[in-house]
């Protein structure tokens, strides 16, 4: 089975976490890896502070709660996202508002936020969606009219570009997802990045029970959100292949679409004239010109060797939240149908020309 992606781990990373387990890097309380690898991503970014945390999804709910906001505010979200994005507004006791997907890029559609926001909106959390970024420029603009705090979802997109600047730097924070299938890994891991040194510090106590002065005792409700040095020590090296591993995925992604486009019935994901699409998984819509269904090709592709999967259940369906207090029954039908009809192929760095020559023919085969 050719699997949807596996992680690159090298010697590099062996030597560096057994370093840390030797020198006791066990906790995320003390030791060098943890300051050295927030350091060192902060900068890749173009930010001045990263905070390390346990994962993507706590990343985003230290966000929120560092943002200040809670119960009753809404949270505009991006319709087609991981559950993650939406729980980070839940478990702070906001109620996100699901943003509709545009057809191009799939990310949220910005001409739709304005008439979204309403006297309780206090965020926006774009996602940067497979890896294509935002128009973060745009989105800055509305985000500054209404004064909403901004957070970027960066799970997908370590090292999209807008006109040349980073993702995670636009908003008020930038939450990274580590996790294994991530653009790099700590295994599980997550980091915040941001400009504002007030909010660095808030959020660096917040991920450690919220300790004061004495120590044991709070003024806030605090999390054990700590990463550990070994974790770190993982992070630092897989940082310094960042570059190497980005390449790969954009490679992948060119042969891809060089094999796939002349295929009708299927669209190819974008990469807008001011982005750089770091394509994180590889993902297409298949369209009724296909002749077959989008689980059918998946079936077809699964039985053939070639493992799959789906695009994000939207946040507006999700049922989860419909019973939530203040929530808003939005209608998302483009975020609805890249549900229905969107999957991504095997989008690993280690993929040779002929599996992808096997995987793109196997997709002929069935147009045929």
């Amino acid at each position: 089975m050719i699997p949807v992606f596996e992680p690159i781990i090298g010697d590099e990373e062996i030597e560096l976490v057994t370093d840390a387990l030797k020198k006791g890097e066990i906790s995320g309380s003390f030791g060098n890896y943890i300051p050295e690898f927030e350091k060192k991503f902060a900068e890749y970014c173009g930010a001045e502070y990263g905070i390390a945390v346990t994962s993507g999804t706590t990343a985003l709910h230290l966000a929120v709660q560092a943002a200040g906001i809670g119960k009753g505010d809404e949270v505009l979200v991006s319709a087609s996202t991981n559950i993650a994005t939406a729980l980070a507004c839940y478990h702070n006791g906001a109620v996100p508002i699901a943003v509709d997907s545009e057809n191009i890029t799939w990310n949220l559609d910005l001409q739709k936020i304005e008439q979204l926001i309403t006297p309780k909106t206090k965020a926006i959390i774009p996602v940067h969606l497979f890896g294509h970024p935002v128009d973060m420029d745009e989105l800055m603009n509305i985000a500054d009219k209404f004064s909403l705090t901004v957070i970027e979802d960066c799970a997908e997109s370590h090292g999209a570009t807008v006109r040349g600047k980073k993702t995670g730097i636009f908003g008020d924070m930038g939450c990274f997802s580590f996790y294994a299938n991530k653009i790099i890994t700590t295994g599980e891991g997550g980091m915040i990045v941001t400009n504002n040194a007030e909010l660095a510090e808030k959020l660096r106590s917040l991920r450690n029970l919220a300790f004061t002065k004495p120590r044991f005792y709070h003024y806030e409700t605090g999390h054990n959100f700590r990463m550990t040095g070994y974790q770190a020590a993982m992070g630092l090296a897989q940082l310094k292949k960042i570059d190497t591993f980005i390449d790969a995925k954009r490679r992948i992604s060119a042969l891809y679409t060089e094999r796939l486009s002349e295929i009708k019935g299927i669209q190819t994901p974008a990469e807008m004239p001011w982005a750089k699409n770091v394509y994180w998984m590889y993902a297409i819509v298949i369209k009724e010109e296909f002749g077959k269904s989008r689980d059918e090709l998946m079936s077809i592709l699964y039985n053939a060797g070639i493992e799959t999967r789906t695009f994000f259940c939207p946040m507006n369906i999700q049922p989860c939240f419909m019973d939530m207090e203040g929530w808003r029954t939005i209608e998302c039908p483009i975020a609805e149908n890249l549900w229905q009809t969107g999957l991504y192929l095997p989008s690993g760095c280690t993929l040779s020309d002929e599996q992808i020559d096997f995987i793109c023919e196997t997709i002929r085969k069935v147009k045929q």
